[in-house]
């Protein structure tokens, strides 16, 4: 085997990525959800009185005295750049291109009684991808110009219940029904096959799979104007199945195809907030938020084919290391209310990557981010509409060959210089009955 298929030689082994890529802050997360809560830089654990709630603490259900509907759109735009050169003489300066990233959440919530209030939410708790230009990467790839992209989504449905004990206590649960979905394209790299080394081509591959976690909440206002909150998010692994190709695989008489099943762990999540009203028309927020990254050391790929199996296992593409460590975000935010129909948002949060250096790839650039969030608001009759802008602006990472053959990850990471920052625009209606 090693004879015929040596898989991702030189300039392939610099730019093999086998990974599903999750290209925003906070590893496979997206930083927020709801356009009210993202402005105050997702400080809202402690405050949690929006119908994004059920993303950020359930327990809020339970203070609700009215039936609430809201809808939120977001898009993420990411501009990603990569610089690199390779002795003696390939050098690559590339940039990906414009690409709009649409995520959102639904939410319904109907008091049941006094004390009992049921809800329901469908949202994007991930939503991002890459889209380089393959002619940047023609010097490395044969002088063809391959597809370089990636995209994830998950939809996450979750029914949820608040259980009010007394007026200044809540308690609340969600069930998270998680649907992922994942796809990729790359060049395959090079291989020996018979009289030379032969361009094995476009490789592909699409999966899809399900999910499901827990969200656990309590919400507390021991004063009017305090209040309190804590989040748990129990673990969540996503079984994703589908097929990759190799077409040119095909041409030399081997499997073009093969199944593949990948299991994906979103980490658990445990934050806690809080909320002041130090003046009427002002409320000032804060949260501490820890994400279990480091339960991803790995990620394994199962190939059913048993050509695909083999090969991949001898060219170390079928287990990708990560070696992800937990992180701490510092989150805040304030709102001021104009009048009793306008209001005015900020907010700052600062996250720190998951990934080492040596794991750096252009499918998967995940960098130290410093967020700044702005909004206003308009509230009429219980109609509330809300406009926002996030700015992330991602640390430079350097990483070199040096590194990566140290660590013994040259081959799936990448050296060369990596920079990315989004722009996040968002919108949201709800209407309280």
């Amino acid at each position: 085997m090693k004879n015929k298929i040596s898989m991702f030689l030189a300039a392939g082994m610099l730019i093999l990525v086998l990974l599903t890529g999750r290209g925003l802050a906070n590893g496979l997360n997206l930083n927020g959800l709801g356009t009210r809560a993202v402005s105050m830089g997702g400080a809202f654990i402690g405050l949690a009185d929006d119908f994004s709630l059920v993303y950020w603490n359930p327990a809020g259900a339970g203070f609700l005295k009215q039936p609430l509907f809201g809808a939120y759109l977001t898009d993420l735009i990411p501009v990603n750049k990569y610089q690199v050169t390779i002795p003696p003489d390939v050098s690559i300066d590339a940039e990906t291109r414009l690409s709009h990233y649409l995520g959102f959440l639904v939410a319904y919530y109907r008091p049941l009684s006094d004390n009992l209030t049921a809800g329901i939410g469908i949202y994007t708790p991930s939503g991002l991808g890459a889209n380089w230009r393959g002619e940047d990467f023609q010097e490395m790839t044969s002088g063809v110009a391959y597809d370089w992209t990636s995209k994830v989504g998950m939809f996450t449905i979750s029914p949820s219940l608040a259980w009010k004990i007394n007026d200044r206590l809540s308690l609340g649960a969600s069930l998270n029904i998680n649907y992922g979905m994942f796809s990729l394209k790359r060049w395959a790299g090079e291989a020996e096959m018979g009289e030379g080394l032969m361009d094995l081509g476009q490789y592909e591959e699409s999966l899809h799979g399900w999910g499901f976690g827990l969200t656990l909440g309590v919400l507390a206002r021991p004063a009017d104007w305090l209040s309190l909150g804590l989040t748990v998010k129990t673990s969540s692994t996503v079984r994703l199945k589908g097929e990759a190709e190799m077409i040119y695989l095909g041409y030399a008489g081997y499997p073009e195809s093969s199944d593949l099943k990948r299991n994906i762990s979103w980490p658990w999540f445990v934050g806690g907030g809080l909320a002041l009203k130090p003046l009427e028309d002002l409320v000032v927020t804060a949260d501490l938020q820890w994400t279990g990254w480091s339960g991803l050391k790995s990620l394994d790929t199962e190939y059913l084919d048993p050509f695909w199996n083999l090969m991949m296992s001898e060219a170390g593409n079928d287990s990708i290391r990560l070696d992800w460590k937990d992180r701490w975000q510092l989150r805040f935010g304030l709102e001021y209310r104009l009048s009793p129909q306008f209001s005015l948002r900020a907010g700052y949060y600062s996250d720190p990557s998951p990934a080492p250096d040596y794991t750096m790839n252009i499918l998967l650039p995940i960098f130290d981010f410093q967020s700044i969030n702005a909004g206003i608001g308009y509230d009429w009759k219980g109609l509330s509409l809300n406009w926002g802008l996030e700015f992330l602006s991602g640390k430079k990472r350097e990483v070199s060959f040096e590194e990566l053959a140290l660590a013994g990850t040259l081959g799936q990471a990448m050296p060369g210089i990596y920079r990315l920052h989004l722009i996040v625009p968002s919108v949201s209606v709800s209407y309280r009955f």
